[in-house]
């Protein structure tokens, strides 16, 4: 009788307990002991310097129907990341519990109006692809005048658990589980560690954070056709130019143009949809780049850097 009533729960409880006995989950995934070996053309010296890569691009962002003025900011930097609670490692004892990650920031910031917007994307990538084949995490805040809003995707065994808060009432709690697919948001994480994995043709991807949220379109995933060619254009400048682009059912293209040898910088995108009944398309085109440990620079001697950057 105790079986009979308690049938469906026991069934489940076994399942867990044989995932964790075959070290299933996504918590048991084995922490590499040391960097991965893709030291090639100079990798380790290039992101294991102790030092993040900064870039700043004008930026012409689609939003109400018209461009908008602002400018967009790329930090790459890698850290050790638990792969546990899927935060930053900073104390001793978690290190074993750590991977290496290229984690990416990045800041789009553009005036609509009398006020402005803000989004902030924060993507992590665990360097070795081979036992981490899916980024861990990716979060994501939006403020503007009306209020802000927050969306975190964190990996699970068979998708990513989805954690949404929002300043506005139909949205204001969101908890929700998405099918595992390749992140729009990890395509630049992967792109610099090494754009050869990147897929073609027709694939299922998440659509990134912030265009999800500026278009106010539901996370999960679209089908999507993607495409690796030379770039024959002018509008971005780069040495041997690619570009990767994707486009989705719905017309929406995303095109990301980058150097083909090693670092893979980043020139610039183009992110073209509708939007207010029109077809526009968003553009943001590198100015600078600089090498820094800005972490330790957050005195007022060093502001003569975000003139460097060209920061406004």
């Amino acid at each position: 009788m105790f079986i009979k009533k308690y049938f469906f729960g026991i069934v489940v409880t076994l399942g867990v307990l044989f995932a964790f006995a075959m070290k299933a989950t996504v918590y048991q995934v084995e922490v590499p002991k040391s960097m991965p070996k893709i030291d090639q053309d100079g990798f380790g010296k290039y992101w294991f310097s102790g030092k993040a890569e900064i870039s700043t691009y004008d930026l012409q962002q689609t939003q109400y129907g018209r461009l908008n003025p602002g400018q967009a900011v790329l930090i790459f930097v890698t850290e050790d990341f638990r792969t546990d609670t899927q935060v930053k490692s900073e104390l001793e004892y978690s290190r074993s519990k750590a991977t290496a990650v290229l984690k990416l920031n990045i800041i789009k910031r553009f005036v609509t109006g009398i006020y402005d917007y803000s989004l902030y994307t924060s993507v992590f990538t665990p360097i070795d692809r081979q036992i981490f084949p899916h980024s861990l995490k990716v979060s994501f805040t939006a403020q503007d005048w009306c209020g802000h809003t927050f969306m975190q995707l964190n990996a699970r065994n068979n998708g990513f658990k989805a954690t949404g808060r929002s300043y506005f009432e139909d949205e204001v709690e969101q908890d929700f589980e998405v099918e595992k697919a390749l992140l729009e948001d990890e395509i630049w994480t992967r792109l610099r560690l090494n754009p050869g994995e990147l897929p073609t043709g027709k694939i299922k991807l998440i659509p990134s954070l912030s265009a999800a949220r500026l278009r106010k379109q539901k996370i999960a995933p679209n089908e999507a056709n993607a495409t690796l060619n030379d770039y024959v254009g002018v509008d971005f400048k780069g040495k041997k130019l690619k570009v990767y682009a994707i486009t989705y059912a719905d017309a929406r293209k995303l095109s990301i143009f980058y150097e083909a040898d090693f670092p893979h910088q980043i020139a610039g995108w183009e992110d073209t949809c509708q939007n207010k009944g029109k077809v526009l398309t968003t553009r943001a085109i590198l100015k600078k780049t600089l090498k820094s440990d800005y972490w330790n620079k957050n005195m007022p001697n060093f502001d003569t850097l975000r003139d460097t950057l060209q920061l406004r």
